[in-house]
């Protein structure tokens, strides 16, 4: 028996239920300019079996500002995995120039299982949410069993589904949401995750692929536990540059005249505040917790004031200001969207994580503890902290391998020096995986995202976005001496926890 139209179309193209949708489009919310509208999606869960599950995309669009001159769309992620991205194009979390606004519309959306999109949860509490966990033989079992727990309720709650919160099947989402659209091709602003996510879509579809600007860029090759480790090899150099420049400024901040002096003055308060808390602005800091603020270290005056802080109150001479420093960019913050789990950034971060890289996770926990103790010999900053047990070496495998990313795609690659998530080895290696690619350095650059920092590499950028001219060969920027440039925060590999985000 023949097929019927409607068979024949979806035996033809069997996403066409998805990429002929309609958007439902509607203002988002009050607090936002009326243009700035929301719709749903369907996709489906399985993209092996289109005529099963659908999940929810939730999308955004904030519409070019001269018709006229529009010429596509820009998608833009936030970072993760696990952050939400449907309201970057107004949230101000990142910048975008008058110029790029008028040519594009800017579109946000919350990845598969992420914020709006049918939400992922494991139920899990504060607690277990918590990763930043150094290692020591006395906690050891009781980590291993956190990691084992949060695997364990996450496959309880989530079952088949957590399968398919894969990094290539966003990529199709993404792809989706070019076809609903419209477009022949996207392009696309990811930052530190997003960059992984973008250079995936440039590797699954190239032809697709329009101008690409990738802001802290992940190093593809190390993308899973790699990463982790990463961080903890770039602390150590961002630490001795540290006790350099505080070595120089050291009427200013009393914390040594050398910077073996500073590295002492440091490690001897790591090792009081072990032994006795030190309180500071109410909250009491082991030498586990200032551990675990390396990412501080990028930043050198913060992380000058910071210490010189600790070290009196440690000494009781005066209370310490509230608050904590810059963290390391981390996808496990809690959620603080309506009606959204609150496990759901970690729950998804650990999801697309887990499912993406199984394989570089080893199943033994004594295998953790040996990279551990190893590691925080070679990085006593953080070795530990990143090459201790995570969830992911008891979660089920994805439904596909992990993306090899090597191609000729144009893109443009955005790095500062001392970014502490991601270092700018990472950079260069993505640099040299989209061999199409340029690359813009912001030497002395400090912390993760460059956008909305540097004017030099924002011009670049902006040049690329409205022209589609690359720069002529790789770029230095710099960073302005004596001039304090902006910081950016955006929802962003990098270590669930209390990290700047990935």
């Amino acid at each position: 028996m023949p097929l019927s139209g409607s068979d024949a179309s979806a035996a033809k193209d069997p996403l066409r239920q998805y990429t002929q949708q309609t958007p439902r489009w509607q203002r988002c919310d009050a607090k936002n300019p009326a243009t700035y509208q929301c719709a749903t999606l369907k996709v489906p869960l399985n993209y092996g079996n289109p005529g099963g599950k659908k999940t929810d995309l939730a999308i955004s669009r904030l519409k070019a500002s001269r018709a006229k001159e529009r010429r596509g769309v820009l998608l833009l992620n936030p970072g993760g995995p696990g952050g939400p991205g449907l309201d970057v194009p107004v949230s101000g979390a990142a910048e975008f120039p008058e110029e790029v606004k008028r040519q594009y519309d800017l579109i946000g959306f919350d990845p598969r299982g992420v914020g709006q999109s049918s939400p992922v949860s494991c139920g899990l509490t504060a607690g277990e949410q918590d990763v930043e966990r150094p290692y020591k033989a006395e906690t050891f079992a009781k980590d291993v069993k956190w990691a084992r727990t949060v695997a364990a309720k996450c496959q309880a709650e989530e079952g088949d589904r957590l399968r398919h919160l894969t990094t290539r099947n966003t990529a199709r989402d993404m792809d989706v949401i070019r076809a609903v659209l419209g477009e022949k091709k996207i392009s696309y602003l990811g930052f530190s995750y997003g960059t992984y996510l973008g250079a995936v879509y440039t590797q699954m579809f190239p032809r697709r692929t329009d101008r690409f600007v990738l802001d802290s860029a992940a190093d593809p090759a190390r993308y899973g536990r790699g990463m982790f480790r990463a961080m903890a090899e770039s602390a150590e150099p961002a630490f001795t540059r540290w006790t350099q420049w505080t070595a120089r400024r050291h009427v200013t901040y009393a914390l040594g005249r050398t910077p073996a002096e500073v590295r002492k003055t440091f490690w001897d308060l790591i090792a009081q505040a072990d032994r006795t808390p030190v309180d500071h602005g109410g909250t009491l800091f082991t030498g586990d917790t200032i551990r675990a603020q390396r990412a501080t270290f990028s930043r050198v005056q913060r992380a000058a004031t910071w210490v010189a802080e600790l070290k009196k109150a440690a000494e009781g001479r005066k209370p310490a200001p509230s608050g904590t420093p810059e963290q390391v960019p981390s996808p496990l913050r809690p959620a603080s969207a309506r009606d959204i789990p609150p496990d759901n950034e970690a729950a998804s971060a650990w999801a697309v994580l887990c499912a993406d890289t199984r394989t570089s996770w080893p199943r033994d926990p004594e295998q953790y503890r040996r990279d551990a103790i190893r590691d925080k010999a070679r990085y006593p900053l953080s070795g530990d902290f990143e090459s201790h047990i995570k969830p992911c070496a008891f979660w089920k495998p994805g439904s596909e391998p992990r993306t090899t990313v090597t191609n000729r795609v144009r893109a443009l690659i955005l790095q500062n020096e001392w970014d502490p998530a991601t270092p700018p080895a990472g950079g260069r290696a993505m640099h040299r995986a989209l061999r199409g690619s340029r690359m813009v350095t912001v030497a002395g650059g400090e912390g993760h995202i460059v956008n909305g920092t540097n004017s030099c590499a924002d011009r670049s950028a902006t040049v690329y976005l409205t022209t589609g001219r690359l720069p002529a060969k790789d770029l230095t920027c710099r960073a302005p001496a004596g001039q304090k440039e902006k910081t950016r925060t955006l929802p962003g590999p990098n270590s669930p926890g209390t990290h700047d985000r990935l």
